[in-house]
């Protein structure tokens, strides 16, 4: 009985290592991803305070006002591609790759607390020439723009908030809203797998339950989500920020933000929902907010020629003024 039970767990084991080994998905070649999703306009930039390098695309007149894009969780500077291509011919679009994301990669210290993205928005544009700017961010990226405003007021001409970030968790239910790659990402155990397994099937089901539009989820959107989320180090770091607890701003950082804001959202968020843009709009002193009908988590991919205007319309009236 003892070699029967011995020959069925050692079985075992070796069908969970072949089973490991067909479902692994490696890394991505970094050469690779750099020549894939790098070419021009982008460049690499090397700030020395954090000794990164970003992936950034800065593009549009050099003497035109300025606007920073700051994209959210597991995305990349390319979800703004609609935006900048409608912005660029009146304004300095800057993007680029927050640490853990996209090009740029991991973090050197493999700190990912809302004071090392902070900083990297200051080292980066004052790298860039960038001393006071529009600052814009989707979900993680607008809870990042918010915690700069708040420490760096002198430096943001405005804010444009889209889906965003920063507010308290005001979901109804405490999931993440049936995103199956969320949810993934915060459960123990699984989440270490998925360091190694990330299959492209789970990239999109979670782009699909992120959005209403679902027919912006092409083959090329998946893939570039896939493969940037598997360039080198950048599962690791998606581990590691998604171990730690929700960290809002608070109420009273909020409220003294009081340079112009535009917020939009999408009314069919599961993310982050509407009532956490209605609650921005309600403390922050000099606030719009527009709601967009039957969209998701990506009102700029979603609904972009809609949300371009909104923006253009409101980027004349602060930009003007200064």
């Amino acid at each position: 009985m003892k070699k029967w039970t011995l020959r069925i767990v050692f079985g075992l084991l070796a069908a969970l290592v072949i089973g490991y080994i067909l479902a692994r998905t490696p890394d991505t070649d970094a050469v690779e991803m750099r020549a894939k999703y790098g070419g021009p306009p982008s460049q690499f930039v090397h700030v020395e305070s954090s000794d990164q390098i970003f992936h950034v695309r800065d593009e549009g007149p050099r003497d035109a006002p300025a606007i920073v894009l700051l994209h959210g969780s597991n995305s990349d500077l390319h979800t703004w591609d609609e935006w900048a291509e409608g912005l660029k011919d009146s304004y300095r679009v800057v993007r680029f790759d927050q640490v853990g994301h996209g090009l740029t990669g991991p973090d050197p210290n493999d700190d990912y607390s809302r004071a090392t993205f902070t900083e990297d928005i200051r080292a980066l544009t004052h790298r860039l020439g960038l001393e006071q700017f529009v600052l814009g961010g989707n979900s993680m990226g607008g809870k990042h723009a918010l915690a700069f405003a708040a420490a760096y007021p002198e430096r943001v001409l405005g804010l444009v908030l889209v889906d965003s970030g920063g507010p308290p968790d005001l979901r109804e239910e405490k999931d993440d809203g049936g995103n199956l790659g969320f949810t993934i990402a915060r459960t123990p155990i699984i989440n270490s797998l998925a360091e190694s397994i990330t299959p492209r099937s789970l990239i999109r089901t979670s782009l699909e339950q992120t959005v209403s539009n679902k027919a912006i989820v092409s083959d090329a959107m998946v893939d570039r989500y896939w493969e940037l989320l598997r360039y080198p180090g950048n599962r690791r770091a998606t581990m590691k920020r998604f171990s730690t607890d929700y960290d809002p701003l608070a109420e009273g950082e909020i409220s003294g933000i009081e340079v112009p804001t535009l917020i939009m959202w999408g009314d069919e968020d599961r993310l982050i929902p509407l009532a956490a843009g209605e609650w921005l709009d309600e403390r922050m002193p000099d606030s719009e907010l527009i709601v967009y009908r039957g969209i998701g988590h990506l009102p700029q991919k979603e609904a972009p020629e809609e949300t371009l205007q909104d923006l253009r319309e409101w980027l004349v009236k602060v930009t003007s003024t200064t």
